[in-house]
């Protein structure tokens, strides 16, 4: 019997999963956790053959989560489940200590799939990721050097963390107290600054700079 742990601040995906994985006689949910905080807590607590963790939660972030746990529980192996299909995400999740990354969008067809082969011992990456990864290999040498975020005011790099953790601009105003449009031209201002693109080319910033990671 594989124990398996969920964690991800949505219930109703949480019951889903929870429904598709004990359809299989040999594995069996033992616990739910809706952030990063009761993620380490429960796999302390219940030491999970596999944890199902998602990134983008209240409070502690699923990759400082990631690496707490490996950290404490290292014999529970660690499947991503996420939205994220950013290629730097992958390698950070991985560097990390994760067994595998799947996407969200995914997990109706590919979850048994992911865990059977997590618990089998191999890597599992989903192959939607596996060309993301390589694309961004390549376009690696020619990406030009990002502007300084030292030049960013304080409200600019709020807004710009959260939006690399994955908030969206209505979330973002309502956790700071501000407008949507406000939030959106701190974004605006803050990418030009830098010289970003896209959500994106601003993930690969905040890992690459260590904004959004617990190392």
């Amino acid at each position: 019997m594989v124990n398996i742990l969920l964690a991800d601040d949505h219930a109703v995906l949480r019951s889903g999963l929870r429904l598709l994985l004990e359809r299989q006689p040999d594995l069996r949910v033992i616990g739910e956790a809706s952030n990063g905080a009761e993620a380490i807590q429960m796999c302390e607590q219940l030491r999970p053959d596999l944890l199902i963790l998602d990134l983008s939660m209240p409070g502690i972030h699923g990759l400082d989560a990631l690496g707490s746990i490996k950290h404490s529980c290292p014999n529970t192996q660690i499947l991503i489940l996420t939205m994220h299909d950013d290629a730097d995400y992958l390698r950070q999740a991985l560097k990390h200590g994760a067994s595998g990354y799947l996407l969200k969008k995914a997990a109706d067809n590919d979850l048994l799939a992911a865990v059977r082969a997590i618990c089998n011992g191999e890597i599992y990456i989903h192959s939607t990721m596996t060309r993301a990864l390589l694309d961004d290999l390549i376009t690696q040498q020619t990406r030009p050097e990002c502007g300084d975020w030292e030049n960013l005011s304080p409200r600019e790099q709020e807004v710009l963390k959260l939006v690399a953790l994955g908030h969206t601009a209505a979330e973002i105003a309502e956790k700071l107290v501000l407008s949507v449009k406000t939030v959106e031209t701190y974004r605006a201002r803050g990418m030009e600054k830098l010289g970003l693109d896209s959500r994106a080319a601003l993930v690969r910033f905040a890992l690459k700079k260590g904004l959004i990671s617990g190392e």
